[in-house]
Protein backbone atom coordinates (compact mmCIF):
# COMPACT_ATOMS: atom_id res chain seq x y z
CA UNK A 1 0.00 0.00 0.00
CA UNK A 2 1.87 3.11 -1.07
CA UNK A 3 0.24 6.16 0.21
CA UNK A 4 -0.32 9.55 -1.94
CA UNK A 5 1.68 11.29 -0.52
CA UNK A 6 4.83 8.94 -1.76
CA UNK A 7 4.56 7.60 1.93
CA UNK A 8 6.52 4.26 3.39
CA UNK A 9 4.62 1.39 1.86
CA UNK A 10 2.04 -0.51 4.18
CA UNK A 11 4.54 -3.28 5.00
CA UNK A 12 7.61 -1.97 7.16
CA UNK A 13 9.48 -5.07 7.68
CA UNK A 14 10.09 -7.87 5.14
CA UNK A 15 8.07 -10.21 4.88
CA UNK A 16 5.04 -8.56 6.37
CA UNK A 17 1.85 -8.75 4.95
CA UNK A 18 1.37 -5.92 2.53
CA UNK A 19 -1.93 -5.53 2.22
CA UNK A 20 -3.96 -7.10 5.57
CA UNK A 21 -4.27 -5.39 8.92
CA UNK A 22 -5.73 -6.19 11.93
CA UNK A 23 -9.30 -4.08 13.27
CA UNK A 24 -8.83 -3.12 16.71
CA UNK A 25 -12.25 -2.61 17.66
CA UNK A 26 -12.89 -6.04 18.79
CA UNK A 27 -10.01 -6.02 21.42
CA UNK A 28 -12.06 -2.69 23.00
CA UNK A 29 -15.04 -4.80 23.68
CA UNK A 30 -17.16 -4.82 20.81
CA UNK A 31 -20.25 -6.70 21.49
CA UNK A 32 -18.44 -9.00 23.79
CA UNK A 33 -16.00 -8.18 26.53
CA UNK A 34 -12.68 -9.44 26.22
CA UNK A 35 -10.20 -10.11 28.39
CA UNK A 36 -6.97 -7.93 28.51
CA UNK A 37 -4.61 -11.46 28.45
CA UNK A 38 -6.74 -11.73 25.69
CA UNK A 39 -6.23 -8.49 23.70
CA UNK A 40 -2.37 -8.89 24.19
CA UNK A 41 -2.59 -12.31 22.66
CA UNK A 42 -4.78 -11.65 19.57
CA UNK A 43 -2.25 -8.42 18.99
CA UNK A 44 0.70 -10.63 19.29
CA UNK A 45 -0.36 -13.81 17.01
CA UNK A 46 -1.19 -10.60 14.65
CA UNK A 47 2.13 -9.93 14.83
CA UNK A 48 3.39 -13.51 14.29
CA UNK A 49 1.48 -13.87 11.69
CA UNK A 50 3.32 -11.36 9.60
CA UNK A 51 0.67 -8.80 10.27
CA UNK A 52 2.01 -5.08 10.38
CA UNK A 53 -1.25 -2.70 9.67
CA UNK A 54 -3.44 -2.20 13.42
CA UNK A 55 -6.46 0.28 13.03
CA UNK A 56 -7.99 1.53 16.18
CA UNK A 57 -10.22 4.59 17.60
CA UNK A 58 -10.84 6.32 20.32
CA UNK A 59 -14.52 5.07 19.89
CA UNK A 60 -13.71 1.72 20.16
CA UNK A 61 -14.48 1.01 24.01
CA UNK A 62 -14.02 4.82 24.69
CA UNK A 63 -10.28 4.24 24.50
CA UNK A 64 -9.71 0.93 25.71
CA UNK A 65 -8.72 -0.95 22.26
CA UNK A 66 -6.01 2.07 21.73
CA UNK A 67 -5.19 1.55 25.29
CA UNK A 68 -4.40 -2.34 25.13
CA UNK A 69 -3.18 -2.18 21.28
CA UNK A 70 -0.79 0.19 22.94
CA UNK A 71 0.73 -2.21 25.22
CA UNK A 72 0.55 -5.00 23.32
CA UNK A 73 2.89 -3.10 20.80
CA UNK A 74 5.22 -2.22 23.78
CA UNK A 75 8.63 -3.04 22.80
CA UNK A 76 8.25 -3.84 19.08
CA UNK A 77 10.24 -1.36 17.43
CA UNK A 78 7.90 1.71 16.32
CA UNK A 79 8.95 1.77 12.23
CA UNK A 80 8.65 -1.74 12.17
CA UNK A 81 4.57 -1.09 13.02
CA UNK A 82 1.59 1.24 11.08
CA UNK A 83 -0.46 2.14 13.20
CA UNK A 84 -3.71 3.92 12.24
CA UNK A 85 -6.27 5.40 14.29
CA UNK A 86 -9.25 8.21 14.32
CA UNK A 87 -10.13 11.60 15.57
CA UNK A 88 -13.64 13.34 15.33
CA UNK A 89 -15.26 11.54 18.49
CA UNK A 90 -14.30 12.81 21.96
CA UNK A 91 -14.11 10.50 25.27
CA UNK A 92 -16.17 11.11 28.32
CA UNK A 93 -17.41 9.58 31.25
CA UNK A 94 -20.45 8.68 32.50
CA UNK A 95 -21.91 11.77 32.86
CA UNK A 96 -21.42 12.97 29.63
CA UNK A 97 -18.04 15.01 31.00
CA UNK A 98 -14.61 15.08 29.35
CA UNK A 99 -12.31 12.04 30.82
CA UNK A 100 -8.65 13.45 31.45
CA UNK A 101 -6.35 13.03 28.29
CA UNK A 102 -4.93 9.64 27.52
CA UNK A 103 -7.28 7.91 29.98
CA UNK A 104 -10.38 5.34 29.34
CA UNK A 105 -14.01 6.29 29.40
CA UNK A 106 -17.27 5.08 28.88
CA UNK A 107 -18.63 6.75 25.72
CA UNK A 108 -17.84 8.84 23.07
CA UNK A 109 -19.39 12.17 21.50
CA UNK A 110 -18.76 13.82 18.35
CA UNK A 111 -16.52 16.25 17.76
CA UNK A 112 -15.64 17.96 14.99
CA UNK A 113 -13.39 21.25 16.18
CA UNK A 114 -10.08 22.04 15.32
CA UNK A 115 -9.39 21.88 19.39
CA UNK A 116 -11.26 18.51 19.25
CA UNK A 117 -9.23 16.88 16.88
CA UNK A 118 -6.00 18.04 18.32
CA UNK A 119 -7.60 17.01 21.82
CA UNK A 120 -8.35 13.60 20.56
CA UNK A 121 -4.94 12.86 18.77
CA UNK A 122 -3.35 13.72 22.21
CA UNK A 123 -5.20 11.34 24.16
CA UNK A 124 -4.86 8.75 21.22
CA UNK A 125 -0.75 9.32 21.43
CA UNK A 126 -0.96 8.80 25.34
CA UNK A 127 -2.93 5.82 25.05
CA UNK A 128 -1.30 4.31 22.52
CA UNK A 129 2.28 5.25 23.76
CA UNK A 130 3.80 6.66 20.84
CA UNK A 131 5.08 10.08 19.12
CA UNK A 132 3.45 9.57 16.28
CA UNK A 133 0.33 7.91 13.81
CA UNK A 134 1.16 6.52 10.83
CA UNK A 135 -1.95 7.29 9.45
CA UNK A 136 -5.26 9.58 11.07
CA UNK A 137 -8.48 9.29 9.39
CA UNK A 138 -11.56 11.84 10.70
CA UNK A 139 -14.19 9.36 11.62
CA UNK A 140 -17.49 8.92 10.33
CA UNK A 141 -18.37 12.66 10.12
CA UNK A 142 -21.77 12.93 10.57
CA UNK A 143 -21.73 16.77 9.01
CA UNK A 144 -19.77 17.21 5.72
CA UNK A 145 -19.64 20.77 5.60
CA UNK A 146 -18.29 21.16 8.50
CA UNK A 147 -15.60 18.65 8.88
CA UNK A 148 -14.51 19.89 5.67
CA UNK A 149 -14.62 23.50 7.05
CA UNK A 150 -12.52 23.03 10.35
CA UNK A 151 -11.76 19.20 11.11
CA UNK A 152 -10.14 18.64 7.43
CA UNK A 153 -7.70 21.86 7.57
CA UNK A 154 -6.30 20.93 10.93
CA UNK A 155 -5.49 16.92 9.71
CA UNK A 156 -3.86 18.64 6.66
CA UNK A 157 -1.74 20.87 9.17
CA UNK A 158 -0.84 18.26 11.39
CA UNK A 159 0.81 16.19 8.42
CA UNK A 160 2.37 19.20 7.05
CA UNK A 161 3.82 19.38 10.50
CA UNK A 162 4.75 15.51 10.31
CA UNK A 163 2.92 14.62 13.55
CA UNK A 164 0.83 12.38 11.17
CA UNK A 165 2.22 10.55 7.85
CA UNK A 166 -1.05 10.71 6.10
CA UNK A 167 -4.32 11.56 6.65
CA UNK A 168 -8.06 10.50 5.56
CA UNK A 169 -11.28 9.71 6.45
CA UNK A 170 -13.47 6.27 7.55
CA UNK A 171 -16.86 6.08 6.75
CA UNK A 172 -20.01 3.52 6.00
CA UNK A 173 -21.83 5.56 3.21
CA UNK A 174 -20.16 5.82 0.00
CA UNK A 175 -21.73 9.13 -1.25
CA UNK A 176 -20.24 11.61 1.69
CA UNK A 177 -16.94 9.82 1.29
CA UNK A 178 -16.79 10.37 -2.25
CA UNK A 179 -16.82 13.79 -1.66
CA UNK A 180 -14.19 13.81 1.15
CA UNK A 181 -12.22 12.24 -2.00
CA UNK A 182 -13.08 14.72 -4.29
CA UNK A 183 -13.00 17.72 -1.87
CA UNK A 184 -10.14 17.17 0.58
CA UNK A 185 -6.73 16.53 0.35
CA UNK A 186 -6.77 12.98 1.73
CA UNK A 187 -4.27 10.27 1.47
CA UNK A 188 -6.68 7.38 2.17
CA UNK A 189 -10.28 7.14 2.69
CA UNK A 190 -11.75 3.60 4.51
CA UNK A 191 -15.25 2.25 3.61
CA UNK A 192 -16.83 -0.09 5.86
CA UNK A 193 -18.85 -2.45 4.09
CA UNK A 194 -20.14 -0.98 0.80
CA UNK A 195 -17.15 -2.65 -0.71
CA UNK A 196 -18.20 -6.82 -0.38
CA UNK A 197 -19.45 -9.26 -1.98
CA UNK A 198 -23.19 -8.64 -0.91
CA UNK A 199 -22.67 -5.21 -1.28
CA UNK A 200 -21.44 -3.18 -4.08
CA UNK A 201 -22.81 0.58 -3.38
CA UNK A 202 -18.69 1.69 -2.68
CA UNK A 203 -17.86 0.73 -6.39
CA UNK A 204 -20.17 2.70 -8.43
CA UNK A 205 -18.70 6.43 -7.68
CA UNK A 206 -16.28 6.02 -4.67
CA UNK A 207 -13.49 3.84 -6.55
CA UNK A 208 -13.40 5.62 -9.61
CA UNK A 209 -12.88 8.93 -7.64
CA UNK A 210 -10.25 7.80 -5.65
CA UNK A 211 -8.31 5.93 -8.30
CA UNK A 212 -8.77 9.12 -10.31
CA UNK A 213 -7.49 11.31 -7.25
CA UNK A 214 -4.77 8.60 -6.31
CA UNK A 215 -6.15 8.50 -2.97
CA UNK A 216 -5.79 4.97 -1.28
CA UNK A 217 -9.00 2.69 -0.30
CA UNK A 218 -8.66 0.76 2.72
CA UNK A 219 -11.75 -1.37 2.75
CA UNK A 220 -13.12 -2.75 6.30
CA UNK A 221 -16.46 -4.47 7.35
CA UNK A 222 -15.92 -7.47 4.60
CA UNK A 223 -18.22 -9.62 5.95
CA UNK A 224 -21.07 -7.43 6.61
CA UNK A 225 -21.83 -7.92 9.88
CA UNK A 226 -21.52 -11.70 9.87
CA UNK A 227 -23.35 -13.00 7.02
CA UNK A 228 -20.30 -13.44 4.78
CA UNK A 229 -18.12 -15.26 7.29
CA UNK A 230 -20.89 -17.83 7.89
CA UNK A 231 -24.47 -17.31 6.79
CA UNK A 232 -26.25 -20.30 8.53
CA UNK A 233 -24.97 -18.93 12.31
CA UNK A 234 -24.29 -15.25 11.74
CA UNK A 235 -26.86 -14.18 9.29
CA UNK A 236 -26.29 -10.35 10.26
CA UNK A 237 -25.58 -7.43 8.15
CA UNK A 238 -24.86 -4.20 9.46
CA UNK A 239 -25.40 -5.49 12.77
CA UNK A 240 -29.12 -7.06 12.59
CA UNK A 241 -30.70 -10.04 10.93
CA UNK A 242 -29.54 -9.75 7.21
CA UNK A 243 -33.30 -9.74 4.86
CA UNK A 244 -34.15 -13.04 3.59
CA UNK A 245 -32.92 -12.81 -0.34
CA UNK A 246 -29.65 -11.53 1.28
CA UNK A 247 -29.54 -15.05 3.42
CA UNK A 248 -30.33 -16.75 0.27
CA UNK A 249 -27.68 -15.14 -1.89
CA UNK A 250 -25.12 -15.59 0.94
CA UNK A 251 -26.19 -19.37 1.38
CA UNK A 252 -25.60 -19.65 -2.46
CA UNK A 253 -22.12 -17.61 -2.47
CA UNK A 254 -20.87 -20.22 0.06
CA UNK A 255 -21.83 -23.62 -1.78
CA UNK A 256 -20.04 -22.03 -5.08
CA UNK A 257 -17.18 -21.90 -2.41
CA UNK A 258 -17.69 -24.57 -1.21
CA UNK A 259 -17.63 -26.12 -4.59
CA UNK A 260 -14.37 -24.90 -5.42
CA UNK A 261 -12.64 -25.78 -1.81
CA UNK A 262 -12.48 -22.65 -0.53
CA UNK A 263 -13.99 -20.95 2.09
CA UNK A 264 -16.66 -17.94 1.86
CA UNK A 265 -14.69 -15.55 4.46
CA UNK A 266 -11.83 -16.35 2.88
CA UNK A 267 -13.27 -14.91 -0.31
CA UNK A 268 -14.93 -12.17 1.06
CA UNK A 269 -11.80 -10.76 2.73
CA UNK A 270 -9.99 -11.06 -1.12
CA UNK A 271 -12.74 -9.64 -2.89
CA UNK A 272 -11.88 -5.85 -2.26
CA UNK A 273 -8.46 -6.03 -3.36
CA UNK A 274 -9.65 -7.05 -6.67
CA UNK A 275 -11.37 -3.47 -6.90
CA UNK A 276 -9.82 -0.72 -8.18
CA UNK A 277 -7.73 1.90 -5.40
CA UNK A 278 -8.18 -0.80 -3.04
CA UNK A 279 -4.98 -1.17 -1.78
CA UNK A 280 -5.79 -3.29 1.92
CA UNK A 281 -8.15 -5.07 3.89
CA UNK A 282 -8.84 -4.36 7.55
CA UNK A 283 -10.64 -7.30 9.63
CA UNK A 284 -11.21 -7.60 13.00
CA UNK A 285 -10.32 -10.04 15.51
CA UNK A 286 -11.23 -10.70 19.06
CA UNK A 287 -8.86 -14.03 19.58
CA UNK A 288 -5.88 -15.65 18.10
CA UNK A 289 -7.75 -18.37 16.33
CA UNK A 290 -9.73 -15.70 14.42
CA UNK A 291 -6.16 -13.97 13.29
CA UNK A 292 -4.73 -17.00 12.15
CA UNK A 293 -7.85 -17.63 10.04
CA UNK A 294 -7.75 -14.24 8.25
CA UNK A 295 -4.04 -14.35 7.87
CA UNK A 296 -4.30 -17.66 6.42
CA UNK A 297 -7.05 -16.00 3.94
CA UNK A 298 -4.37 -13.51 2.23
CA UNK A 299 -2.60 -16.48 0.37
CA UNK A 300 -5.39 -18.97 0.39
CA UNK A 301 -5.35 -20.19 -3.01
CA UNK A 302 -9.11 -19.06 -5.31
CA UNK A 303 -8.91 -20.41 -8.48
CA UNK A 304 -9.48 -18.35 -11.01
CA UNK A 305 -12.90 -20.29 -12.24
CA UNK A 306 -14.47 -19.17 -8.76
CA UNK A 307 -13.99 -15.68 -9.51
CA UNK A 308 -15.41 -15.61 -12.63
CA UNK A 309 -18.63 -17.67 -11.04
CA UNK A 310 -18.60 -15.20 -8.56
CA UNK A 311 -18.46 -12.18 -11.02
CA UNK A 312 -21.70 -13.92 -13.34
CA UNK A 313 -23.83 -14.45 -9.94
Amino acid sequence: MAFRAGLRPLTPTPGASDTFGLGCAPIGNLFTAVADADADATVGAALDAGIRFFDTAPHYGAGASEARLGRALAGVPRDSVVIATKVGRRIVDAGGAAVPSGEVGTDTVADLSRDGVLRSLEGSLARLGTDRIDLLYLHDPVDVDEALRSAIPELVRLRAEGVVRAIGVGMVWPEPLTRFVREADVDVVMIAGRTTLLDHRGESALLPAAAERGVGVVAAGVFNSGILADPVNTPYFDYREAPAEMQERARELAALCTRFGVELRHMASRYPLRLPAVEAVVVGARTPAEVHDFAFAEHAEIPDELWAEIERL
